[in-house]
Order: C-alpha cells, then structure tokens, then sequence
C-alpha cells in the first residue's frame, strides 16, 4: 500500500515512517518545500514536497503520488509551551487540524485517511472516558476552547471521509517533551514542576511507537472508521506519576502550590491541566485493532525510557 505520511518528520512520524516501511508499506512523507527530504529519503520515504496550506499546489503533488492511504499526524507545536498562552501557542497547530486535513482529504480523494487527535479534551467527570463521552463542553478553561474547536472540526472531516481519528493521550518517547532532552523533564530536573492543588487530573499517555503500532494495525483494517483512544492501560493521576518521574531522575520531589496561587503564573489551563482532566479507556482500540501499547502506563515507561532501564513492577 503507497502510504502518505503528513508530518513525517515529527516525533511520531520519525517512529513510524520506519514501521511502516518495514511492513510492508511504501512510504511517502510530506515535506514542505524547502523542507528535510534527506532526513525522509534516510528513514526510507520518498518526499512528496508541498505545503500542507497551500491548497493547490498540495492537491498537484499529492494526486500525482497517488497514495492509497493518508495518516495526518501534521502539528506545530512548539517544544516550549506557556500555558497562559495556550490558545496562541496552538494556533498553528489548529490552522494544521483545519485546513491541513481539509486539503489532504482534497488532495487524496478516495484514499483511507487516519488523523491525529487527542485524548484528554473529553469533559471532566468520574472514570475513564469511552469514546462516546462527551468532549469538554462546560466549563471549559477559556485557553483551550479554541483547541478543542480544532480538533473538533478535525473529526468531523475525517470522520465524514470515512476515516479514523486516533485520540492520542500525552505523548512521550524520544522527541516528546518528556524525553530525556525534553522541555518537562528539564523542568522536572530542576524542581520547576510543582504539583498544583491537589494534582488530582488523570492523565493517559502514549508512547510515539504505540502511534506508529496503532497506525500500522488500523491499514490493514480499513472498516474500522470513527474515533478511537490510543492511551495505556492504567492512566495515573498527576499526584503519583509526577513525584515518581521526579525520583526517576534524582530530582528534587516536587514543591505543593496551591491552585489560587499557581493561578497567577500557569492561568486557568494550567490549574486545569493539573487538576480537572479526564484519562481515556483503550478497550475499543484493543479490540478493533488489536493493539496492545508498549507499556501498560508510566509506572514502567518512565522508568524503562528515562531510567537505568529497569521498569517497575506492574
């Protein structure tokens, strides 16, 4: 199957244009132009150079590619994230989300389509959240309306082609802001993490390889369309897997902040962040797709990736 990789020179894709080649697939991975084709060409795709906004010249490269599939993991996040800010700092990304996968959709008519989207916009409330539960509609931080809006109108376009959007939790693994060299982690190493209010939010992760695993089983099952969580088994609340990643890499045990007082450095996101989101169960995506993620939640990844590599037991 010719495979069209859009971001596939981001965290995920740099794990999965590889996967991907090695079962089977040929690949193609979007670059804008200008862009790094020599990182794609060494990863094993062949550049497909245009610009995911450029609505015109994306449909002239993209339909002389001819992909069978399109996997739209295109974002723009930046490696340091002001959450006073959020909704700025995202807005490219939501431009990306909107009009990226419109014109993908333009550009490949037809072809399977599987996007990225997020796990831990669903509203707050007891348990895991199904892919049936709601997204977070009331109350929402006024920071991340906006994102959610974006990734609203992202399902609503792939969904209505008839793909999969893959709704990932916190990304973590080699790249992510929790890798060894990532923004967090250096934060966390240098004790600048507090743990806010109670650090009562439930967060569900998601290792780039269990994207790239996730994306490889959902090609070679092209009836499973809609949404679908890609998160570990066992989602933690910040008040333990944040104290533990801090022991992980000998760094000071986070300070307490009351949520009043975080308020006026992290604004209202922040506190949120901390403390109101919701973890996502994988029993659909398990079943559908019959995946499993590499490790069953960050009480092992954190170890296994940040660590002497020796996880804690489960």
């Amino acid at each position: 199957m010719r495979v069209l990789v859009a971001g596939a020179t981001g965290v995920i894709g740099a794990r999965m244009v590889p996967l991907l080649g090695a079962v089977g697939h040929e690949v193609l991975g979007l670059a804008r132009p200008g862009g790094d084709t020599a990182t794609l060409e060494a990863a094993g795709a062949e550049p497909v150079v245009a610009d995911a906004l450029d609505r015109d010249g994306l449909c002239r490269a993209v339909r002389q590619a001819a992909p069978d599939a399109v996997v739209n993991m295109l974002t723009a996040i930046p490696a340091e994230i002001d959450p006073r800010h959020l909704s700025r700092d995202f807005a490219p990304t939501g431009r990306l989300r909107i009009e990226g996968t419109r014109n993908l959709i333009e550009a490949a008519p037809g072809a399977r389509l599987i996007s990225q989207g997020l796990a831990y916009g669903y509203q707050p409330g007891e348990g895991l959240a199904d892919e049936d539960a709601p997204l977070w509609r009331t109350g929402t931080p006024r920071q991340f309306v906006p994102v959610l809006d974006a990734l609203a109108e992202l399902e609503r376009l792939t969904t209505q082609a008839g793909g999969l959007v893959l709704r990932l939790g916190h990304l973590y693994g080699p790249g992510s802001i929790y890798a060894a060299d990532g923004s967090f982690v250096r934060r966390v190493r240098d004790g600048k993490v507090p743990l806010v209010g109670g650090g009562n939010a439930v967060f569900s992760f998601t290792h780039a390889d269990d994207v790239a695993t996730a994306v490889a089983a959902a090609l070679d099952k092209p009836d499973v369309s809609g949404v679908l969580n890609i998160v570990d088994d066992r989602p933690a609340p910040l008040r333990e897997w944040l104290p533990e990643l801090a022991a992980v890499l000998g760094a000071p045990e986070p300070k307490k902040a009351p949520a009043a007082l975080a308020r006026l450095a992290v604004g209202g996101w922040g506190v949120a962040f901390m403390n109101r989101l919701r973890g996502a169960a994988n029993t659909r995506a398990r079943l559908h797709l019959d995946w499993r993620p590499r490790y069953a939640s960050v009480h092992e990844g954190f170890p296994a990736e940040l660590g002497d590599g020796m996880a804690r037991a489960a």
